[in-house]
């Protein structure tokens, strides 16, 4: 069983369980409405891993144009159910269906963490891509240095690994395919609503006079 085959078969009780966790995350709600007031009028912008698309409709709830993608078409039929206003499209972030240039920004929350630790400088080179010259990325993930296996999700059976980072291990990797790295934040987990590990979250630029970043 793939990644993909995982979150298909979770896809109904990860939304029943998730799609409305931003309501109990005000840290990240206020990282995404900082985010927003940034790329609201620079063009069109992608949620990687997107899953239900809680994430793009709130940032298209505050104004900015949203597209999600993600591995599981399970999860994208949801997102396409919950969220009618936003154009949804299975993908795999490594090898994006796009021409380069094609969103102002990207927004990305705990979709590295199922790349191995080998591919992720490929992968952010893939969405630096994707990215027009100066577009934004913004990064989440668990901070450690662990990698852990699950093969049991609420009661489903599945079969993925989750990869921690630290935030100078994720900067380095972001250096390396190219990015800017603009400001890295970290804070603690409410175990109340959420697994209980550290966040950190990488706000990276795409230098304007970049060039074409697929190798």
């Amino acid at each position: 069983m793939s990644v993909q085959a995982s979150y298909d078969r979770v896809a109904d009780e990860y939304v029943r369980r998730i799609y409305d966790e931003l309501a109990n995350k005000p840290f990240d709600r206020q990282l995404l409405d900082r985010f927003a007031g940034r790329v609201r009028d620079a063009g069109l912008v992608c949620e990687i891993g997107c899953g239900p698309g809680h994430v793009a409709k709130y940032l298209s709830d505050r104004g900015v144009p949203m597209c999600g993608v993600d591995i599981s078409s399970a999860m994208v039929d949801c997102a396409r159910r919950l969220n009618p206003g936003i154009s949804f499209s299975q993908g795999d972030m490594r090898d994006l269906d796009v021409a380069d240039g094609s969103w102002a920004a990207i927004v990305a929350f705990y979709s590295i963490i199922h790349v191995p630790r080998e591919q992720v400088v490929a992968a952010l080179r893939e969405l630096g891509r994707a990215l027009k010259p100066g577009g934004l990325l913004l990064l989440a993930f668990h901070i450690g240095d662990d990698l852990l296996h699950r093969d049991e999700w609420w009661g489903y059976q599945v079969d993925f690994d989750v990869v921690f980072f630290q935030s100078a291990e994720m900067s380095n990797y972001l250096s390396a395919a190219g990015f800017e790295v603009d400001e890295i934040l970290e804070r603690d987990p409410d175990p109340e609503v959420e697994h209980p590990t550290r966040r950190a979250y990488i706000l990276a630029r795409k230098p304007t006079a970049a060039i074409s970043l697929r190798q």
